[in-house]
């Protein structure tokens, strides 16, 4: 198991984030075998993948979980909104996204590719931190289930041991 890092974020009046749930990086969990992501995060229930990019504005949904594993590239991402944090990610990393966590592209290589894929394949929104969104939206992010399984572990993994 890689050692993964946790990162939490508050809400910063746009972008709410997640009050309880922490931001899980998985560095290099898919070193040299990228072209399992999909197939590993879809075996542990996490469906509804695609391949594709990350948007290059503020984003997030507010009634699942997303997870984002780096088939090929790399990228700077920013987690959590205009405060948040700046990740570097290279093939291999997954990025764990609570309902409600902020993300955006800041900069990638012309090869970058991610899977994205939800718990239980729920058919996510897409909300950008308008002020309309709210209170709906936090009604929302306090009422996603948690996922049964761990995207990169399955049964056990940091979702398991930090989040339930």
């Amino acid at each position: 198991m890689s050692n993964p890092q946790f990162y939490r974020f508050e809400d910063d009046g746009a972008i709410p984030n997640n009050p309880s749930l922490e931001v899980i990086l998985y560095p290099a969990a898919f070193a040299k075998k990228t072209e399992e992501i999909e197939a590993a995060f879809n075996s542990h229930d996490w469906t509804n993948s695609w391949t594709g990019g990350v948007f290059e504005y503020h984003h997030y949904h507010s009634n699942t979980h997303e997870v984002l594993g780096v088939r090929s590239g790399s990228a700077t991402l920013q987690i959590g909104g205009e405060q948040g944090e700046t990740l570097s990610v290279t093939a291999g990393d997954v990025v764990l996204l609570p309902a409600g966590t902020g993300h955006k592209k800041l900069e990638a290589s012309d090869d970058f590719q991610i899977v994205g894929a939800y718990p239980g394949g729920v058919s996510y929104n897409l909300k950008t931190g308008e002020p309309g969104e709210r209170p709906y939206v936090l009604e929302d992010i306090q009422n996603t289930p948690l996922p049964k399984t761990d995207p990169v572990y399955g049964d056990n993994g940091p979702v398991i041991e930090k989040w339930t």
